[in-house]
């Protein structure tokens, strides 16, 4: 019987560093799949909680969080860019317009997984990356969350109506605060079986290598 790997993945959909570290995660997870179980939870955290309908310019933003030049930042999405191709994420060659609150992406995400299951969870959290990076489309509009559920094979009607509403409002706070209270300021964030943790967009061969040492433990 195979072995079980819990892994825990806190992030935010606004952060492209996530979607590159999803990537290499999803390619090593390929590489291991025959050897163990992989139980892939997404955990949410909000880079920016504050941000208001209709978000902020995205060069204004990083500029003004960085303290970088806009040609630094240019320079930093081009590196990007590269890094998410390789990880199967092609982003929108012009960079994201803006930037967007992402609370009620969290809360689609966890319903996702409570009303389905882990691997639709996924899904939609890929679809999400790709709404944002990708297409960069407007977050604040309903109907490019709601493409991003139906591509994940979510019923778009039920998803409309908690949007609509608030609910999971109260579980996505708290789950936060799980993770903002263990010390978890930065994502991606990695937990393994609820014990270690590895920080940042991580190569595959970094993830398999973790895989690895956690197999021979069990």
């Amino acid at each position: 019987m195979k072995p079980t790997i819990k892994i825990d993945f806190v992030s935010d959909i606004a952060c492209p560093w996530c979607a590159v570290g999803l990537g290499n995660l999803n390619q090593a997870i390929v590489q291991l799949s025959d050897k163990v179980n992989f139980e892939v939870h997404f955990r949410p955290f909000e880079l920016n909680p504050h941000m208001p309908i209709g978000g902020q310019d995205a060069i204004e933003h990083l500029t003004q969080k960085y303290g970088l030049t806009e040609e630094q930042v240019k320079a930093n999405q081009a590196n990007i860019r590269t890094k998410a191709l390789d990880a199967g994420f092609e982003f929108h060659p012009e960079g994201r317009k803006r930037v967007y609150n992402t609370f009620n992406a969290h809360r689609l995400l966890y319903w996702s997984a409570k009303e389905y299951d882990l691997q639709k969870q996924a899904a939609l959290k890929v679809e999400l990356l790709k709404t944002y990076f990708c297409l960069a489309v407007n977050l604040d509009d309903q109907k490019n969350l709601l493409d991003a559920v139906a591509r994940a094979g979510l019923d778009a009607q039920i998803a409309k109506e908690i949007l609509n509403g608030a609910e999971f409002a109260n579980e996505v706070r708290q789950e936060k605060t799980v993770y903002t209270n263990a010390g978890i300021n930065s994502v991606p964030s990695i937990i393994l079986n609820d014990q270690y943790l590895l920080q940042g967009a991580q190569p595959p061969e970094s993830f398999v290598a973790a895989f690895e040492q956690l197999m021979q433990k069990s």
